[in-house]
Parts: C-alpha cells; sequence; structure tokens
C-alpha cells in the first residue's frame, strides 16, 4: 500500500524560489529560495544583476536562530559559517525571522548591496532587510493559513 502523504516534516511539497527588485535599485534582484518545514524555516538569499549570470557571489554567511522559550524578546543564534561582510545581516534577519515565526531557522545569505542606487548605503541594506522580511513573512504566513503567527492575526 503506497502512501501518497506530504512527509509529516515539511509543510510544502517544494521549496519556493521568488525574486524582487532590490529598493532603489531596481535592476538588481533578490533571489530567495524559502523551505517551509513543520518544526522550522530553511532560507537562502542573493543577489544578482538582470541577465548578469556571469559572476558568481561568494558563499556569504548561513546561521542558526531560534526562538528563546523562557524569554520570548529574545532570540538565540550561531554562526556556522561566516563571511565577513554578510555575518551581521544575515544574523539579524535569522533572529528576527525566528522571533516572528516562533520555529528555528537557518538562513544563507549572500546579498550584496553594491550595486544598489547609493552603493549599498545603511539605508538601501535596510530598505533591503524591511523588504525580505516582508515577503518570507507573507509567504510563511499563506502556508499557515488564517492562523496567528507570534500573537498577531496573519
Amino acid at each position: 500500500m503506497a502512501n501518497n502523504a506530504a512527509p509529516a516534516t515539511q509543510a510544502s511539497n517544494t521549496p519556493l524560489e521568488l525574486s524582487f527588485p532590490l529598493p532603489k535599485a531596481p535592476d538588481t534582484k533578490i533571489h530567495l529560495r524559502l523551505s517551509a518545514y513543520t518544526t522550522s524555516l530553511l532560507l537562502f538569499l542573493t543577489t544578482a544583476l538582470d541577465g548578469n549570470t556571469s559572476t558568481v557571489p561568494p558563499l556569504g554567511s548561513f546561521v542558526y536562530a531560534l526562538p528563546d522559550r523562557l524569554n520570548p524578546g529574545q532570540t538565540l543564534s550561531t554562526p556556522l559559517y561566516t563571511y565577513e561582510s554578510s555575518v551581521e545581516f544575515t544574523t539579524r534577519l535569522a533572529k528576527l525571522l525566528a522571533r516572528k515565526t516562533g520555529k528555528p531557522v537557518y538562513v544563507g545569505n549572500s546579498i550584496s548591496f553594491a550595486s544598489a542606487g547609493m552603493g549599498g548605503t545603511v539605508e538601501e541594506e535596510m530598505e533591503g532587510f524591511k523588504k525580505v522580511v516582508e515577503v518570507v513573512m507573507e509567504e510563511v504566513r499563506k502556508l499557515k493559513g488564517p492562523k496567528l503567527v507570534n500573537g498577531t492575526k496573519s
């Protein structure tokens, strides 16, 4: 007897792959690959100029974060692989997503803001950060349906 049900550890059968323009740099896109499991999230991010596949971005950083059950306002994180220019962004993103989803999160990030309009200022990085969080949380809400996500209705 064959079992055609989806594995219990994964909320969706295939990872979600999206791309969207970097705020204030429409010729540069952020590409993401999100795997939402029932117990965790796995997210990979990178950037690429439209149509440019000749340059390969560096691997970037890979960070694990999980919500602190005793202190919900805090999250714990561990960098599993660090790349100096991306480790801070990756850690902040992993911690925020872990806190918002209430799940452990793995984030791999090789986003570069160098091609942004002003060359990657703090403001451009923050806009990119907000956009990534917005897109990921919207996709997580879609997977969960109309349930509560960390105390707020989705």
